[in-house]
């Protein structure tokens, strides 16, 4: 048993939001640490991921995965070290990407780990850029968007985890990038710190002018992750056999019910989408399993070389997750968020 603690300190699924998720959504708990069956190793959580997608889980709404049930583990994929084993790949000391969820520490059967090496690179980009926000940004715009060179591809919440690998994936293959972000801050390093060609804030008053103004040639690409106004700006630029990957649509998941307000958007949509040959793709990153490999390689490569840059925003202690995790959905991160469950 751990000795520097005897309970694990656990986050819960407490009610379902109505509209935008509040502290009272979540309930946290202390629960005993099990003890270890033949096969097992104990994990102590060392970083939590938060990501837009825990909003979908959250609800009942159907999804392409399970939600969490109420009085339920929020999950979450998590880099833990294993502290006890009974396991014969895994040893004390190992660390590990899991799945273990918002908690301090997990129990697993060793299916859903992947040993991490410290020494190849720092861990918590298995979280980041050199995980599923990394390899969703690159399966998703290789696979759907195929950028070519010359062409324009605009990516949406461009400073985020996903969006920042994006632009830069479509800068090494070629393509003119424009960025979309909130703020200032976060406009500067889009531009300065990853190198778009433009970037656009969505704050500003003609945001949509500005967009336009950038885009003279249209769009060839645009990486959805945002919905809303965001995406009734980009709509009316994308050029005729234009690709569409829609990875999220983070302005609408707080949204209640499955109505919205506003007029009926689908007869111009689907107009168009006829009418310029439009490629509209939803998808999840599981389905480019596969691609993984390529991933790994080509993103270390590129990270080396410098031609890929990230940047990791962290919050301390689990408690602070619902926190956290409300402005996620705000937009008040910069960059990848992490919670420090433990120290390292």
């Amino acid at each position: 048993m751990p000795s520097s603690s005897k309970t694990n300190r656990r986050i819960l699924l407490a009610s379902r939001p109505n509209g935008a998720p509040t502290a009272e959504n979540f309930r946290t708990e202390d629960a005993t640490i099990p003890a270890l069956s033949k096969g097992q190793v104990l994990l102590r959580v060392l970083y939590l991921s938060l990501d837009p997608y825990m909003r979908g889980r959250m609800s009942a709404a159907r999804s392409y995965a399970r939600p969490v049930e109420v009085g339920d583990l929020m999950e979450g994929g998590t880099v833990a070290e294993v502290v006890l084993s009974r396991h014969q790949d895994f040893e004390p000391g190992d660390v590990v990407l899991s799945h273990s969820g918002w908690q301090s520490y997990a129990v697993s059967d060793g299916g859903d780990l992947r040993k991490l090496d410290p020494s190849q690179a720092p861990v918590t980009t298995a979280l980041g850029v050199l995980g599923m926000p990394g390899f969703t940004a690159y399966s998703g715009l290789l696979t759907i968007g195929q950028p070519k060179p010359g062409e324009t591809v605009v990516v949406a919440a461009a400073s985020g985890a996903v969006g920042s690998v994006v632009g830069q994936i479509a800068k090494i293959k070629g393509a003119r990038v424009v960025g979309i972000a909130g703020g200032p801050d976060k406009c500067a390093f889009v531009r300065d710190e990853l190198g778009f060609d433009a970037v656009v804030d969505h704050h500003a008053q003609d945001f949509e002018a500005q967009l336009a103004a950038v885009c003279p040639d249209g769009i060839d690409v645009y990486f959805e992750n945002v919905g809303g106004k965001v995406w009734d700006a980009v709509f009316p630029l994308v050029n005729e056999f234009a690709r569409i990957p829609v990875c999220g649509l983070i302005a609408q998941y707080n949204h209640a019910g499955d109505s919205f307000p506003g007029p009926d958007r689908l007869p111009p949509l689907m107009r168009a989408i006829l009418s310029k040959s439009l490629l509209v793709r939803g998808f999840i990153q599981r389905e480019f399993v596969d691609q993984r490999p390529a991933f790994y390689h080509d993103v270390a490569e590129w990270i080396a070389s410098g031609r890929l840059r990230y940047r990791e925003d962290f919050v301390d202690g689990l408690d602070n997750a619902p926190n956290a995790f409300i402005g996620l959905l705000e937009g008040r991160n910069f960059g990848k968020l992490i919670v420090r469950v433990a120290g390292t």
